[in-house]
């Protein structure tokens, strides 16, 4: 069963084991994340995952927001 979570992020227990995805594809939010972390531009994402849309990835950085609006954060030493 598919639920919406956020604007084009969904979660399926039957995909990626219920890990936010963007709705449509396999894609999660974690791993899309994680290469704009590491440099690749939202251009570089669309060229390389045509399925997304400038907008998709839009939704992905909204959500990882929203997600981390109230968490709690702890310094190093």
């Amino acid at each position: 069963m598919t639920i919406q979570i956020y604007k084009g992020i969904v979660a399926d227990p039957e995909i990626l084991g219920g890990k936010p995805i963007v709705d449509g594809t396999r894609l999660s939010v974690a791993h899309i994340l994680g290469l704009l972390g590491r440099g690749m531009t939202i251009d570089e994402l669309i060229e390389s995952y045509p399925i997304l849309t400038k907008d998709d990835i839009l939704q992905v950085i909204g959500y990882a927001a929203i997600a981390l609006e109230n968490d709690i954060y702890i310094g190093a030493d």
